[in-house]
């Protein structure tokens, strides 16, 4: 679509205004900038989409969260720092605000070698891509479920992580239907990964007489079986 004669008019008043930002000093300068951005996400008419406003955020402000279950492998984890040394930042990282602080919902390993790899950080100058989640993701397992949703589009979870979470979110009162939703699993699934973590403690709490050792509740043909069907999560 061309732009009109007021779209024009912005425009070139937009365009006078900028010219002082190379005036300012660096950090000032992504200051303004990222506060420019905030003014133009406000009117976008795409600003229910976060990527509709990448901020460039400082190191200082940014940390990892505390239950991604994907883990990446050394060769992969250095393929990723090629591809960031080579093509620069393509992804920006995706995270929530909490208290005044960006915690990483996706992009943990891009945010990584920000902060780790000395010839990136240098020239990133402190700073990396982020894009914040919707302002309503407010409950820890609303946030859980959204970096469970970025990771399983992409790789590999370990499997023990990730029969904690599903343990997590049933404490949280997080149905089965409510977890296959938002995570993208089945019921046996759901069921496997809990039996990883939740076996024992299904059976913590529970008092058991001296003929519960010679008489066993389950053979062990049938606890093998358990772990087996538990070890075939994913794909």
């Amino acid at each position: 679509m061309e732009v009109g004669l007021m779209g024009y008019q912005i425009l070139e008043k937009a365009t006078t205004a900028f010219e002082g930002l190379l005036q300012l000093q660096e950090d000032e300068r992504i200051a303004v900038i990222n506060a420019l951005k905030i003014k133009l996400h406000d009117m976008s008419p795409m600003k229910a989409e976060p990527v509709d406003c990448v901020l460039w955020i400082s190191f200082d402000d940014i940390e990892g969260n505390d239950y991604n279950p994907n883990k990446v492998a050394p060769p992969e984890m250095e393929l990723l720092k090629t591809s960031i040394l080579e093509d620069g930042y393509t992804q920006p990282i995706v995270a929530f605000i909490e208290n005044e602080k960006r915690v990483v919902v996706d992009g943990f390993h891009r945010h990584r070698v920000g902060k780790e790899c000395k010839p990136v950080s240098a020239r990133i100058k402190g700073y990396l891509p982020v894009v914040t989640i919707n302002a309503d993701r407010i409950d820890r397992g609303d946030r859980i479920a959204s970096t469970i949703r970025h990771n399983r589009a992409r790789g590999k979870h370990q499997i023990s992580a990730m029969s904690d979470i599903i343990v997590e979110l049933k404490r949280r009162n997080w149905s089965d239907e409510k977890i296959a939703k938002n995570l993208g699993m089945d019921s046996d699934e759901i069921l496997r990964l809990s039996q990883i973590s939740g076996l024992a403690e299904m059976f913590a709490a529970r008092e058991f007489s001296e003929a519960w050792e010679a008489e066993s509740i389950m053979e062990t043909d049938d606890l093998n079986t358990i772990t087996e069907d538990a070890m075939e999560i994913l794909p």
